[in-house]
């Protein structure tokens, strides 16, 4: 038993080193890829493209796979790309990028800040900038892919990659998904993603077990009334009022009708009614955002929804058919969930290359990201979504000792700290890669 116990120790141990080496090739080889990575970072950010209109861009992804020698498809389901790297037996493992940016004029004054505008779904001139780090994702992903390429001997698998179109429209992954992603190519075994987090110091990542990001519906409410002069309420059964009342009431689902244990986020948003101050409207539409991780929530959320609506209605003296509509879009945003296993797997790599001190574990993030629908298909793909730490150190230093945040997703003064973040992307996903690929 002691022999086999000191052989076991000695072939860890040769284990380990053989690791190590592979680790310090991979840190090595980075170090060729940050340039590149930071120059294509300059072009994307320059020349961004809306949601389904990332022509330019995908065909930029495409001509970047092709060199590194994957079998490249375009155009699927859309503008997304997806390359196929065989490479003998092992597993298949499969890395997404984003690549659409917003409709947001830039505000960084950045030497290489965006100029562009493009006309968006209505026709309507807007100016674009990457305000949601996809120029960064798609700097990583080219570079992981790059890295991995130049070091073929230290792995065997299959690397299925995709850059995908429109994540801010929730309609990229889906798309991919419906036009057979996989199916006709080889089912992956484990599925990443990177999202840069302003609130995360460059040079870390964030990483949670579990749910990361919620899952997004929207509601419509019509109300209905009867209508007539302001002056005469009386002779009205006003639909302002029973929109004001369904707000209010609605307020009451997550304090009183949810466990304070489960998260969720009812949101009017918009509400429209009534064209002069003189006129009682004969109907109000209300907007609504619902934010989730279980679907038995956002299931008790809906039917409390109806229930209110229904009710306000009812106290008002609406007949029977004419209470409230309330519509539940069918184009939704599933919660990511990180499996619990793909992430412990990924926090041993990721220390193994960027130290454990700089693995941070932030709490669930409310906001929606379409790289869940990956983990929702009847494969039962094991996904994991990293958050990559943006903010210089210095400057998240100066920030908070004057009581401020950095910039957020989406705002026009977004901030990151490219060089830094691309850097440790690029380490971390490749380690990711070759750790899942090998062990």
């Amino acid at each position: 038993m002691k022999l086999k116990r000191l052989i076991l120790l000695f072939l860890t141990t040769i284990q380990l080193s053989a690791f190590a080496q592979v680790t310090e090739k991979i840190k090595q080889e980075v170090q060729k890829q940050i340039q590149p990575a930071l120059d294509l970072c300059t072009y994307l950010h320059q020349n961004p493209e809306l949601s389904f209109q990332e022509f330019e861009t995908s065909k930029k992804m495409a001509a970047i796979l092709r060199e590194v020698g994957f079998d490249v498809t375009e155009n699927f389901g859309g503008n997304s790309v997806v390359g196929v790297l065989k490479n003998g037996d092992g597993p298949v493992v499969m890395l997404r990028t984003d690549m659409d940016a917003l409709p947001v004029e830039e505000k960084t004054g950045f030497d290489f800040a965006s100029t562009k505008t493009s006309k968006n779904t209505t026709g309507e001139e807007v100016h674009v900038m990457h305000a949601c780090g996809h120029d960064i994702h798609m700097s990583v992903w080219t570079g992981a892919v790059r890295t991995l390429a130049a070091l073929k001997n230290e792995w065997k698998g299959t690397l299925l990659v995709i850059a995908q179109q429109a994540e801010e429209f929730s309609g990229g992954a889906g798309a991919a998904i419906e036009a057979g992603l996989f199916q006709r190519f080889p089912r992956p075994d484990y599925a990443m993603a990177f999202h840069i987090n302003p609130e995360l110091e460059s040079g870390t990542i964030g990483l949670v077990s579990g749910p990361v990001f919620a899952g997004v519906k929207t509601a419509e409410i019509t109300v209905f009334g009867k209508g007539g002069h302001g002056a005469y309420p009386e002779k009205c059964i006003d639909p302002v009022v029973i929109a004001s009342r369904i707000v209010l009431d609605l307020q009451t689902i997550v304090s009183r009708e949810i466990s304070p244990l489960e998260p969720v986020v009812v949101t009017v948003g918009s509400i429209h009614g009534g064209t002069r101050p003189n006129i009682i409207p004969n109907k109000v539409k209300l907007e609504l955002t619902l934010r989730y991780y279980s679907d038995e929530a956002i299931e008790k959320v809906i039917a409390a929804i109806k229930r209110i609506s229904k009710s306000a209605a009812q106290m008002a003296g609406m007949p029977d058919d004419q209470l409230p509509n309330v519509n539940v879009l069918p184009a939704v945003t599933p919660p990511v969930l990180n499996n619990a296993d793909l992430s412990e797997k990924i926090h041993d790599f990721a220390s193994e290359i960027i130290g454990d001190k700089n693995i941070i574990n932030p709490a669930p993030a409310m906001v929606g990201e379409d790289f869940g629908k990956y983990g929702r298909t009847p494969e039962n793909i094991p996904i994991c979504l990293i958050w990559l730490g943006s903010t210089e150190p210095e400057l998240m230093k100066k920030l908070i000792s004057k009581g401020e945040r950095p910039a957020p997703l989406h705002s026009p003064l977004l901030h990151p700290d490219y060089q830094k973040t691309i850097e440790t992307g690029i380490s971390v996903m490749t380690n990711n890669v070759v750790g899942l690929m090998n062990r």
